[in-house]
């Protein structure tokens, strides 16, 4: 199916750009990722081989990155989608990750992390959420005491991206407790540093090539070097930065609806009931034309929000009006395309069926529902 709408919002490098990436996905991706769900995990040589082809920080500037901007990382985020290679943590490590570390780290620290991220060799995680706090970051108990010239830091995360793989960590903590949310920090934490421990790989119910953890930190001492930005300031850089990882997320849901409509569409052509293709009952046809007539109203707004961005002009509550739309779309079309496959759908031989179940986290991570409803009616 051709684009639902004549898009203007990506140049011609943009496009370059999709046409590598799709490449590199067909070849060392789509073949593999089924066994990647078996083992829970993407083996690391997947990120150097990615990292040597130019797909990751593609939108931070050269040596960080491939010198491109948000357009280059949402052409990656689409093809992602659309190959249904959920177990990627590139989006992460690349549009949310290294883009702190870009942001507010030090040119020391950004030579220091940012082309080894870049290459490959470094796979980034950010670590937020805690046992029992889940989005509420002013929650956080992780904590971080100055001693002399190191910060020794105590805490637990969950559910952590890339957790198992990583070999570099943000690390959202409080600095000064007393202060609530004013007084959290971000710090980096390198694998291998003493009293820093991942914990087991966390069973989900989609995502299954996706390596997602705990991580644990039992008096773990990093160099005062490694605070990002300025002490009991990260609370501000996490707002700062969100409305970015929302449009991640919205991104791929719009391309994943896109790419299950065509699937879907192929298979009610191809598949036979009652001695017809099922598309050509006309309860087919309308759920697929309604469901057309959905991605494409979601793609407007999609594209807008990226040309938006592009100019950084996206604002929290068109983020969080953005992803909300997306995700809750997403999540009901999915729902239909499955439908319409019948009990084939229920089968891991289409794909359908494990991108409906991948689907459900949209509604969680990045902010919960309630979460962007809260920040959108806050504008009302």
């Amino acid at each position: 199916m051709q684009d639902l709408i004549e898009r203007s919002v990506f140049r011609e490098d943009h496009e370059q750009f999709r046409e590598a990436a799709r490449r590199f996905f067909d070849k060392e991706v789509v073949p593999y990722h089924g066994q990647w769900e078996r083992d829970g995990i993407v083996p690391k040589e997947v990120w150097r081989k990615a990292g040597h082809e130019g797909l990751l920080n593609p939108m931070l500037p050269e040596p960080y990155g491939g010198g491109g901007d948000f357009g280059h990382a949402a052409v990656l985020l689409e093809e992602i989608a659309r190959t249904g290679a959920s177990g990627l943590g590139f989006p992460l490590h690349s549009d949310i990750v290294a883009p702190y570390i870009n942001a507010y780290g030090n040119k020391a620290q950004k030579d220091q992390w940012l082309p080894k991220m870049a290459s490959g060799e470094l796979i980034g995680a950010i670590a937020m959420t805690e046992p029992g706090a889940g989005s509420d970051l002013k929650s956080v108990r992780t904590s971080a005491r100055r001693e002399g010239d190191h910060y020794v830091i105590n805490g637990a995360k969950t559910f952590i991206t890339n957790g198992i793989n990583c070999e570099i960590v943000i690390v959202v903590c409080k600095t000064a407790p007393e202060m609530g949310a004013k007084g959290v920090s971000l710090i980096v934490v390198e694998d291998g540093t003493p009293g820093f421990s991942k914990g087991r790989k966390l069973e989900k119910i989609g995502l299954m090539a996706q390596d997602t953890s705990e991580l644990f930190f039992d008096d773990v001492k990093v160099p005062v070097g490694n605070l990002l930005g300025e002490e009991n300031m990260g609370f501000k850089y996490l707002m700062h930065e969100l409305a970015q990882e929302r449009l991640v997320v919205a991104v791929r849901a719009a391309a994943s609806i896109e790419a299950f409509l065509q699937k879907t569409i192929d298979y009610t052509r191809d598949r036979k009931a009652f001695g017809q293709p099922v598309f050509d009952f006309q309860n087919t046809r309308f759920k697929l034309a309604e469901a057309k007539s959905q991605a494409t109203m979601l793609r407007v707004f999609v594209d807008d929000c990226i040309a938006l961005h592009m100019q950084r002009k996206l604002t929290p509550d068109r983020a969080a009006m953005v992803k909300l739309n997306a995700t809750t779309l997403q999540n009901k079309l999915l729902d239909e395309f499955l439908q319409l496959h019948g009990g084939y759908g229920y089968m891991t031989e289409y794909q359908v069926g494990r991108a409906w179940t991948d689907a459900r986290i949209g509604r969680i991570y990045g902010g919960s529902d309630e979460i962007m409803k809260e920040i959108i009616a806050r504008t009302l």
